[in-house]
């Protein structure tokens, strides 16, 4: 059953990582202004979570990977979706509520892998 929730958790992340490169051109309107060159950061952004996954699934530097996983989930947290809240879309909630509960799945998983 362990095996199951570990990719229970880390396909979603895979796909999030895939759609960071499908839909690059969408997503990159999400990156805060004052960084530059959004599409490169919503590429790097997708290409990181495919590496969190792959790591977690050939169990070589998953802890340091769920670790790292967790914490871009929080900057995503307090970065994209806290100042869209705060700018009046409250549809962003139930994303700042996904990724902090990914993220403290990222930790916990982090935290019992022996690596």
């Amino acid at each position: 059953m362990k095996n199951f929730g570990k990719y229970l958790y880390i396909i979603p992340i895979a796909i999030f990582g895939l759609m960071h490169f499908a839909a690059g051109d969408q997503m990159s309107g999400m990156v805060p202004g004052w960084l530059p060159f959004p599409i490169a950061w919503v590429y790097i952004t997708g290409l990181s979570l495919i590496a969190a996954t792959v790591a977690l699934i050939i169990n070589k530097k998953a802890r340091l990977a769920m670790t790292l996983l967790g914490i871009e989930l929080i900057l995503f947290v307090v970065l994209i979706h806290i100042p869209t809240v705060m700018g009046g879309d409250q549809m962003a909630m139930p994303m700042i509520l996904k990724d902090l509960s990914m993220a403290g799945a990222a930790f916990f998983i982090g935290s019992t892998i022996k690596d």
